[in-house]
């Protein structure tokens, strides 16, 4: 129907070889979704398309959805409104700061607007969206992180394209995903579009009590996944270990990872694998989710 959201940008499948994969006798590829598009990178393309296609067939004049101070969701928001002819309104949590994100969202246009940590607490509250809807009349309001079934149906466009690939790899089949887990809409789409064919592992970079699992169980329902803490002490906490682990891993394969998501899901696979919990020979894609630009506020 919009030919400019039809196509979405190819990531690439890349093995990855790593000696504590090869000790276990385990194979891995990634998904590169973080090498798709400078501004709307990662899992972020995908969970935005239903809910630009939707602006665009109801004639929204803007977009508006909330996020942090060092948000992948805003930055790609603000990217997708500058690229595709939308107004975009950010809703923060917290108090205004100065960070590399907010500069960007300020350069490509995105109005702010600073919840503090309260108001942003009551996103999730009933009538929340009201005065912003007051506000911005006839705007498009997406969910925290490009969430709800919108985010969920653009995520199963993963599957395909991974699928797509394998014989790149020399492989006919693979056994499982793992990803990064933060809201739980990626990890519900790919549950739809694998549809019990093969297993999806969400590593949680949240805690559990932020309510991933029932978010997949509304979007996909109760089976076909299943989730592992990762968080290591909460969202966004960040400890030497990790970027210690980060930097071996860039250093020794050249992939680039960050701390909030991919760094933490593919830590905590390693531990899996250290565990015994994957049988020697098992195949799995791990999803590079993207979201480097964050890394500007930390490293």
């Amino acid at each position: 129907m919009y030919a400019e959201f039809d196509t979405l940008p190819l990531a690439p499948l890349q093995p990855l070889s790593l000696p504590w994969l090869e000790a276990a006798n385990l194979q891995l590829a990634v998904l590169r979704l973080d090498l798709i598009d400078p501004l709307i990178s990662g899992n972020k393309w995908f969970k935005l398309r239903d809910h630009l296609i939707q602006a665009k067939s109801t004639g929204a004049p803007g977009l508006i959805s909330l996020g942090g101070n060092h948000s992948n969701h805003l930055h790609a928001l603000a990217g997708a409104g500058k690229r595709f002819g939308f107004a975009t309104a950010g809703l923060l949590r917290g108090h205004p700061q100065d960070t590399p994100t907010v500069r960007d969202l300020q350069a490509m246009g995105m109005h702010l607007h600073w919840l503090g940590y309260g108001g942003y607490r009551a996103r999730h509250e009933p009538g929340f969206w009201a005065p912003w809807q007051a506000l911005y009349p006839g705007w498009q309001c997406i969910p925290e992180g490009g969430g709800g079934v919108q985010g969920a149906q653009g995520c199963r466009l993963i599957v395909e394209q991974a699928q797509a690939q394998l014989s790149t790899l020399g492989w006919d089949d693979y056994d499982a995903w793992w990803l990064p887990a933060g809201t739980g809409t990626t990890v519900a789409g790919l549950v739809l579009a694998e549809a019990g064919r093969h297993g999806v592992h969400g590593a949680l970079a949240v805690p559990h009590d932020h309510g991933v699992a029932q978010t997949v169980a509304s979007l996909a329902g109760a089976q076909g996944y299943q989730l592992h803490e990762a968080c290591r002490g909460g969202f966004a906490r960040i400890d030497d270990d990790l970027l210690a682990f980060i930097a071996d891993t860039g250093h020794t394969t050249g992939l680039p990872l960050e701390a909030v998501y991919t760094g933490k899901a593919l830590l905590a696979l390693r531990a899996q694998f250290a565990a015994g919990q994957f049988a020697p020979g098992t195949r799995l894609i791990f999803l590079h989710t993207g979201g480097l630009q964050g890394r500007r506020g930390y490293l």
